[in-house]
């Protein structure tokens, strides 16, 4: 028995990629309970996510959270699939689509693009796969994570490094870190609001609310809280908003700790007891519109607001599929290639190269 997975067949003289894995966080197969179990199974025993001690944790996952959590999850991921599965991987895929439809117009230089979850399908390892399948011997790895945090990003690169270390043929690798402050990112940002105001109108305040993760990350060396506080002014700054026009909040608290503050339920109830006449609210933190945007804020966070007293409540939807993501995807991912691609690609004499490769593998004695 061999510790390391089988390499896929190569012959001498095949033509060598690059890869770009587009990452994601991960959904269940499906809005039951028995996929939820297996997906939050796998989510929440991630160091990453959650740094209780393993003796402790293990108890409250097994014998309390999966229990009762995976009914009620289904519930709410119920209200907002489709058909064509979870909100966020049909994004997903579209976007990884997309992305490849761009770079062929900017790339000559063979080149594959795959999507890989952290937790749940398709996964990293068949995603990796996928790409050694096509001869990429070199990967750029793009976590769909504008802000960098140990529970998200750091969790993509885990779940890539726990691939590779059952890899033989181990293929050179780059990581796309973060892009919080990117102009590209900001502004496809900008005129994803802009473009809702020209239809609905301008808000009395712009609430920007990112995923929360708990305080004592920040205080361990997490740059996560000021990297999305730097998105926000940056957006406020591009869509000229002075800093009583938007607030910036922190969504999805679990457990009875301290997370990063303010929390979007409390800014929400504020502003709606302040009888503040409407408000839209914008997660710039999500590149795919998901349970969360779709449930907790476009569902929840309405309830909270207006049972607070406050007027009209408007959900910018995420970036998604938008022309100007995709070209800032693009744009991010040409720089981060660089050296790896070129438009200046020879494809005859990238034959000949080949062939003459191959040739003098069998020269050697190679099949």
């Amino acid at each position: 028995m061999t510790y390391y997975n089988p390499e896929p067949p190569f012959t001498h003289g095949d033509q060598l990629k690059v890869g770009i894995l587009i990452a994601n966080l991960g959904t269940p197969d499906a809005a039951t309970s028995s996929a939820l179990r297996r997906y939050l199974g796998q989510f929440l025993m991630d160091r990453r996510v959650v740094e209780i001690p393993r003796f402790i944790w293990c108890w409250i996952l097994h014998c309390i959270i999966l229990v009762i959590r995976p009914k009620k999850s289904a519930a709410k991921y119920a209200q907002v699939w489709t058909p064509e599965g979870s909100p966020l991987l049909a994004h997903a895929q579209k976007q990884t689509q997309l992305l490849s439809g761009f770079l062929v117009q900017k790339v000559k230089s063979p080149f594959a693009v795959e999507l890989g979850m952290s937790y749940g399908n398709p996964s990293m390892q068949a995603a990796i796969e996928k790409l050694k399948a096509q001869h990429c011997d070199r990967i750029l790895v793009f976590p769909l994570f504008p802000q960098y945090a140990a529970s998200s990003t750091a969790a993509v690169f885990d779940a890539v490094w726990k691939v590779l270390l059952k890899m033989r043929n181990v293929p050179a690798v780059r990581t796309v870190r973060s892009y919080h402050d990117h102009p590209a990112y900001i502004a496809a940002l900008a005129k994803s609001v802009q473009a809702y105001w020209q239809i609905n109108g301008k808000p009395s305040k712009l609430v920007m609310s990112f995923h929360g993760v708990p305080k004592v990350h920040l205080t361990k060396g997490d740059p996560y809280h000021c990297a999305c506080h730097k998105t926000g002014r940056l957006l406020a700054e591009a869509l000229g908003l002075s800093k009583d026009e938007y607030s910036i909040a922190f969504q999805s608290r679990f457990g009875k700790q301290e997370w990063l503050k303010p929390y979007l339920a409390g800014v929400l109830d504020d502003l709606g007891k302040a009888k503040t006449k409407r408000i839209d609210v914008i997660c710039p933190g999500f590149s795919s519109d998901c349970l969360e945007t779709l449930e907790e804020i476009a569902m929840e966070g309405k309830e909270i607001f207006t049972h607070a007293g406050g007027g009209e409540y408007h959900y910018i939807p995420a970036l998604n599929e938008n022309d100007a993501w995709i070209h800032a995807m693009t744009e991010i991912a040409l720089e981060n290639l660089q050296g790896w691609v070129t438009a200046d690609w020879d494809n005859m004499q990238a034959k000949k190269d080949n062939e003459m490769t191959k040739l003098r593998a069998q020269a050697l004695g190679a099949n």
